[in-house]
């Protein structure tokens, strides 16, 4: 046995003395690659362009945006679409052009790099036939179904979801110094009440033609797992459909390997992307760029925590949230309630009286959802 011992002691000693830091030698000139991606829509919808630059490996900052940059969209026909930046790196096409002409995006980078797509012809989007969702033991799948044609082959989705966030323990009341006295809160001051926003950050791919008539039947978008804080009340999820062009499949297919296979020693390796832009003085300048016109297709669907029921939401970080045993009396408010960690929750009445004596507090991670999530009420949103 110890024999066993000392020959697999020596093997540990042997791998870890074989393993090295691998730190591979990337070229100076392509540590900072031009990356150009979006959709414009055709009809006058809001799209966005993102110009960027690649960053090195181990670099603080995963995003390094191109800004003060010149985006036009040209015409066959001569005519000019400015596209404005709105922030770091997003500049904004909302122009109703027609789909009968082709068009070039043209760049003018702040240093005078000009670079250019090839020639755009804008692709007409199906509608979509239906967005819904469906609840099984492993939580919600949202799906869409479309129909391709001739002309649209190829779709990418993506998404963006919303959805009412609420903290643990609501608070109506709040402790005015003012007054040295706790009051109502007012509709400014109330945080019970938030909404959180976030976008897709998959590639939802799909050829029509591999399917019967063409008909994409029930995709699926996402997946929410039971007990996600996403239906905990309300939840909304917009979805974009866009049909793209062949060589557009071809780009996304390797950014999705790339950004999505890579994780194991038997996952592909980085490919080389390329896409539809180049640099007008230099085209052995790499570029990493898909820009696509066409109609953008968009659907807005809602659930609620009442068609999934039961959910079982709960969320960990409001673990130990309670709401204190024992009242703080009104001449105790200051200064237990000038600290602004300490909330008051619940009024102290005693039994059969109408007088408040005080209030029983709670901690403000508890109660003010506006640490986790912004007040702010979407432009978009419905109420039940």
């Amino acid at each position: 046995m110890r024999v066993v011992y000392w020959i697999a002691l020596g093997f540990l000693f042997l791998f870890q003395g074989c393993r090295t830091p691998f730190d591979p030698e990337i070229p100076a000139r392509n540590n900072s690659l031009l990356v150009v991606e979006g959709y414009l829509d055709t009809e006058g919808k809001k799209s966005e362009l993102k110009l960027s630059k690649t960053v090195s490996l181990g670099s603080e900052t995963t995003f390094s945006p191109e800004v003060n940059a010149s985006v036009q969209l040209v015409s066959s026909n001569g005519q000019t679409f400015g596209l404005e930046e709105t922030a770091p790196g997003t500049y904004i096409f909302e122009s109703d052009i027609e789909e009968s002409n082709t068009y070039i995006l043209e760049i003018i980078l702040r240093n005078g790099d000009r670079f250019q797509s090839e020639s755009l012809q804008p692709i007409i989007t199906p509608e979509i036939l239906d967005i819904g969702f469906q609840k099984d033991e492993e939580g919600v799948e949202v799906f869409i179904s479309t129909k391709g044609d001739d002309n649209a082959d190829d779709f990418l989705w993506t998404y963006e979801e919303a959805w009412i966030y609420r903290p643990r323990i609501r608070v109506p009341y709040i402790y005015d110094e003012r007054i040295r006295d706790v009051r109502d809160r007012s509709d400014e001051e109330q945080i019970a009440l938030c909404f959180k926003r976030e976008r897709s950050p998959d590639i939802l791919l799909e050829t029509s033609s591999r399917f019967q008539e063409q008909v994409v039947f029930k995709k699926t978008i996402t997946e929410i797992p039971t007990g996600n804080e996403r239906i905990m009340e309300r939840y909304s999820i917009l979805v974009s459909q866009k049909a793209i062009e062949q060589d557009a499949v071809k780009f996304w297919e390797i950014l999705k390997k790339n950004t999505e296979d890579i994780g194991s020693i038997f996952s592909p390796l980085p490919s080389l992307i390329g896409g539809n832009v180049y640099s007008v003085d230099d085209q052995s300048i790499p570029v990493i760029g898909q820009v696509s016109l066409g109609v953008v297709r968009e659907r807005r669907i809602y659930i609620n925590l009442t068609d999934v029921s039961p959910w079982g939401y709960l969320d960990p970080q409001f673990n130990n949230c309670i709401i204190e045993q024992e009242a703080v009396l009104k001449e105790f408010y200051d200064p237990i309630f000038t600290n602004p960690e300490v909330l008051p929750a619940r009024p102290l009445i005693p039994p059969g009286g109408t007088v408040i004596l005080g209030y029983f507090a709670t901690d403000k991670r508890c109660a003010d959802c506006t640490l986790y999530a912004s007040r702010v009420k979407p432009d978009f949103w419905e109420d039940e």
